[in-house]
């Protein structure tokens, strides 16, 4: 792959402009804790919503789960930081293999499944996580876990952002990515074209759980408090609704998506009685007239064809859209 080509010298530029005006905007006092709270929080959206639309939106499983991941790596932070005294990197990094080993062990054995059925059993997982948490008095049960050390900064936030969506992105350009668009867009044609389904269904799992996982990490570090209600079935359908409202199988939708409801959830903020009737009648007016979302359009389902190539990189044929 050219590293180096025009795109890839504009991203990056951008990047380091972004990075250098929130520096100065912050070092000026323009944006002050409030303001930064919800950049992290908007963040934190960010790196959820695209790693669960590479499940939802790239490969069309329907998972009600990703909060599961997000609490397993949140508490498997905040245990080593705060119970057993290791730095933030290797807390981090724990938490987001853990949060992919918890992937592995639950798409296995259901990712044989669809729609519905699927999402009947992800949601189980999940709340067998959250009533295990509630239960577990070594990370405070139902009381939850405090006194957790603010190791999450914007930084972390903003290179975890930015990390995870040029991960996932190379993801889905690679072979295993083109076969998980290809599962989406027509499952037995693609098994019929010798993609191991399953394979890559479980593979698209693992790496939003790993993603998710990270999420859940810079959630507890910057936040000093979790509970196990924290991540329960609403969390998880906060972050499906981002992934719609932005677009499935769009990231620049699922940035578009965190930031446009975190932004409209802000200033309903002033109007307590009204905040989620406003919310719910903005959500259900996109969806009426705009169902792929704001940005659904823009990545992999305006390319008029799939091509699937094997290791070797040659070709074995393609699924039309």
């Amino acid at each position: 792959m050219n590293w180096f080509n025009k795109k890839n010298i504009i991203s990056f530029g951008l990047i380091i402009i972004l990075y250098v005006l929130l520096q100065v905007l912050i070092s000026a006092g323009i944006i002050d804790s409030y303001i930064l709270l919800n950049v992290v929080l908007i963040g934190i959206n960010i790196i959820l919503a695209v790693s669960l639309n590479l499940i939802t939106g790239f490969t069309g499983q329907f998972s009600l789960g990703h909060a599961a991941f997000m609490a397993v790596g949140a508490y498997t932070s905040a245990v080593m930081t705060a119970k057993m005294g290791y730095s933030f990197i290797p807390s981090i990094l724990v938490s987001a293999l853990l949060a992919a080993v918890m992937g592995l062990v639950i798409g296995i054995p259901t990712l044989r499944l669809k729609g519905d059925y699927l999402a009947i059993a992800t949601l189980g997982f999940s709340e067998i996580v959250r009533i295990i948490l509630l239960n577990f008095e070594y990370v405070g049960g139902a009381s939850g876990l405090n006194d957790i050390p603010q190791y999450t900064t914007w930084r972390w936030v903003f290179f975890g952002v930015i990390g995870t969506i040029i991960l996932i992105k190379n993801f889905i350009n690679s072979y295993a990515g083109r076969a998980c668009i290809a599962i989406r867009e027509d499952e037995i044609a693609a098994e019929a074209m010798g993609i191991n389904t399953t394979l890559y269904k479980v593979l698209a799992f693992v790496v939003g759980a790993f993603f998710a996982g990270i999420a859940g990490a810079l959630y507890a570090n910057y936040f000093y408090f979790i509970k196990p209600n924290n991540f329960g079935f609403m969390r998880s359908i906060d972050i499906l609704v981002i992934v719609v409202f932005g677009g499935m199988g769009s990231i620049a939708g699922s940035v578009a998506g965190a930031i446009a409801l975190s932004i409209i959830s802000l200033f309903l903020q002033n109007i307590p009685e009204l905040r989620m009737v406003i919310y719910s009648v903005i959500l259900f007016l996109i969806m009426v007239y705009r169902p792929q979302g704001l940005l659904g359009k823009s990545e992999g389902k305006n390319k008029s064809k799939i091509k699937l190539f094997e290791k070797g990189g040659k070709s074995n044929g393609s699924i039309d859209n």
